[in-house]
């Protein structure tokens, strides 16, 4: 395996970082701090890389991607990360989009397509319910049709960032008679259709970052049904597959290693050096860099396999592997903030995530919190228990 980029790739490298220093950089230290400003900063981002044709790059050329090789989409995501741009609403570009594009009507396309890829239309994803969650198929949501309509009713829960959402994709069950994955469809309808009802949930770091949505009655016009009838499983499993690609999040975890070092270079211990130079940190900071460059050889060894447009068992591998590693990233920095860390905001929904005014660095205070919230990586886009199962049988033979 070569595992220097060629000058052609270094080039499409440096075309990139142009790209992406034109997000002002007020916003990109706001993404790098981990203080986002919600829904705009990600509406301004999306639609400056839309501009220059680089917000929707895994969608198909005809819907506005681009065609590129598997090592430049890992390029154009390390880049993002290493220059702190923020992420691409994933429900728009890595999810609703690219089912669109592949099981939509030409009406749908038409209609949805360009305004996706701008952020015009904000979308939230209506799959997980509280008893389907691991077991999507077991969804109890229902649809019946009423002449041009769906009527629907149910409850569907985790909807991240849905306070925001314009409109949502959701899974519903249409055929309750057949096997329980043959009667699923998928609908759009906007968030403010009549019936529809959210309910913020706190999470464990305070914020308010996912919802319950619940349904009474939400009257879907039938032109909204992607695809055909009892067919939104096969929808599913695609978004799905598209979910969870780059999910390893390499050049993210690359950044906070960077951090944590500089910020233990600026702590005094008790000694009179660093913290840096404490022999057990500078360990486990070498082990985890270590650990991140045999990752980072191991997605593009994947890339490079999948250059025949056929997914690898073994990205199961940078899924389980990036979570841990980014779990222990975020320990790492907590440790690093020590007694600092112990503050967290307050409990109403305007200090979530927030910081106290104390004579404790803002950084420090956010730690915990942030630690807190990155347990959910080892349970998105397939839990670790489920990757171990496909690594087992599908990697491994066992």
């Amino acid at each position: 395996m070569q595992l220097k980029f060629s000058p052609e790739e270094e080039a499409f490298r440096d075309e990139l970082r142009a790209i992406f220093a034109k997000v002002p950089e007020d916003l990109r230290r706001r993404s790098e701090a981990g203080k986002l400003n919600y829904p705009d900063d990600l509406v301004t981002t999306t639609r400056i890389l839309n501009e220059h044709g680089v917000a929707t790059p895994g969608w198909p050329v005809e819907a506005g991607g681009r065609d590129w090789t598997p090592i430049q989409s890992h390029i154009y995501r390390e880049e993002m990360s290493l220059m702190h741009v923020p992420d691409m609403l994933p429900f728009n570009v890595g999810m609703i989009g690219p089912v669109i594009a592949q099981f939509g009507s030409p009406e749908m396309k038409e209609r949805f397509l360009a305004k996706t890829a701008n952020l015009d239309i904000w979308w939230c994803q209506g799959f997980s319910e509280p008893e389907a969650g691991s077991d999507l198929a077991s969804l109890k949501t229902r649809a019946v049709r009423d002449g041009d309509h769906y009527v629907v009713n149910g409850q569907k829960t985790w909807t991240t960032l849905g306070q925001f959402a314009d409109w949502i994709f959701c899974l519903v069950r249409t055929d309750p008679d057949v096997k329980k994955q043959a009667g699923i469809s998928m609908l759009l309808f906007p968030m403010d259709t009549p019936g529809v009802e959210l309910r913020p949930i706190q999470l464990i770091d305070g914020g308010f970052e996912v919802n319950e949505v619940f349904f009474n009655d939400v009257r879907v016009p039938v032109e909204n049904l992607v695809g055909k009838e009892n067919e939104g499983w096969t929808q599913a499993k695609f978004l799905l597959g598209n979910e969870r690609s780059g999910i390893a999040r390499i050049g993210y975890t690359k950044t906070k290693l960077a951090k944590a070092k500089e910020l233990a270079r600026q702590i005094t211990t008790a000694s009179g050096g660093t913290l840096l130079e404490d022999p057990l940190l500078a360990t486990r900071l070498a082990e985890l860099e270590n650990d991140l460059l045999a990752l980072e050889v191991t997605q593009l060894r994947v890339a490079a396999s999948s250059a025949d447009g056929k997914p690898n068992p073994a990205s199961s591998l940078l899924k389980l592997r990036g979570s841990q590693l980014q779990q222990e990233a975020m320990e790492l920095l907590a440790d690093i903030a020590g007694p600092d860390s112990l503050p967290v905001a307050g409990l109403d929904a305007s200090a979530a995530n927030g910081t106290a005014d104390i004579a404790s660095p803002e950084w420090a205070q956010l730690s915990v919190p942030t630690y807190l919230n990155y347990r959910k990586v080892s349970i998105y886009g397939g839990s670790s228990e489920v990757q171990r199962q496909i690594i087992d049988k599908a990697v491994l033979g066992l």
